[in-house]
């Protein structure tokens, strides 16, 4: 899940070196396969489907987990939960499962890498940040590398120019809801904040893929296992385990340290397209890597936030 983090209040007993470890590994490599798992799984699901069907399991076991602790939603939280969803999970996610039919899965979470960028934008838009000499350099860096990724893809109106600006619009999609979520009535119980959001993003997908009629168009004999597998994946590791172990982190480490998943995931998700999907690594690629990331490093070293959802980051 792709970026800045608030801690979680809670006891901060000193936890026991593997087990920091073994978050620490969580997060930064499960959250950057997560973009070659939703390409195995959208080569023979439908995108809408497969996005519905996590978010929609993923969201039943973590409000599962919430009711037991005792929490139980108002309806200004479903209210609430429905604006976040819809902006992370139907735009967000629902453009980036469409998008990885068509772009390789590192190009995307490169595009989503650029979400601080936007993030910033808004916030300034919105008065809750400020532009400044590092974060402005940050944000001209950004652009460039959006360039260098988007603009040979844009030259001409194919399938996969489309697939970059779904991943550019679902990106800015999420960070207009990092934006307003401080302004909405959110739960304030963690699990709740998040299982609220992701049961209305996944309820709303499932909609949307009902109405666009992927459901009807399922072949359900045409699934492959790597599909299957891919989907698994995402539930179990990309949303339950990965953002379990977010939310641990931040309990008993700085959020700050928490946050350097955001310069991580890109670089594994685009070492995993290469290294089991055949994805092209070329100099092209390796610029624009290392552009975007240094222009998340300026952002983030001249941001100064306002309080954001716990677990905001978008990851595939």
């Amino acid at each position: 899940m792709s970026r800045t983090t608030l801690a979680i209040p809670g006891a901060r007993a000193t936890p026991p070196r593997w087990g920091l470890a073994l978050a620490f590994f969580v997060i930064f490599v499960v959250w950057g396969t997560t973009y070659l798992a939703i390409r195995y799984a959208v080569e023979t699901i439908p995108p809408l489907v497969t996005a519905a069907v996590r978010h929609l399991t993923a969201g039943i076991v973590l409000m599962g987990i919430a009711w037991s602790r005792g929490f139980r939603p108002s309806r200004e939280h479903w209210i609430a939960g429905s604006v976040v969803g819809a902006l992370f999970f139907l735009m967000g996610h629902g453009t980036l499962h469409w998008a990885e039919r068509h772009v390789p899965s590192g190009l995307a979470a490169l595009l989503v890498a650029t979400e601080p960028m936007w993030i910033l934008l808004m916030g300034s838009a919105l008065g809750q940040q400020r532009l400044n000499r590092l974060n402005g350099m940050g944000l001209l860096l950004g652009l460039a590398g959006v360039a260098i990724l988007a603009v040979p893809s844009l030259t001409s109106l194919t399938v996969g120019a489309w697939g970059v600006v779904a991943v550019l619009a679902g990106t800015a999609s999420w960070a207009l809801g990092v934006s307003l979520a401080p302004r909405l009535c959110l739960p304030e119980d963690a699990m709740g904040r998040a299982a609220v959001p992701v049961l209305c993003g996944g309820a709303m997908l499932l909609a949307s893929a009902g109405v666009s009629g992927e459901i009807g168009a399922v072949h359900w004999n045409a699934i492959s296992w790597r599909s299957l597998l891919g989907l698994a994946y995402l539930i179990t590791f990309g949303s339950i385990i990965a953002f379990t172990a977010y939310t641990w982190l931040l309990q008993h480490v700085s959020p700050t340290l928490v946050a350097t998943h955001t310069f991580v995931n890109p670089a594994v998700a685009v070492l995993a397209g290469w290294l089991w999907a055949s994805e092209p690594l070329d100099g092209h690629l390796l610029l624009s890597t290392i552009v975007i990331l240094l222009a998340i490093v300026l952002i983030q070293r001249g941001d100064r936030p306002a309080p954001r959802l716990a677990g905001e980051a978008q990851s595939g």
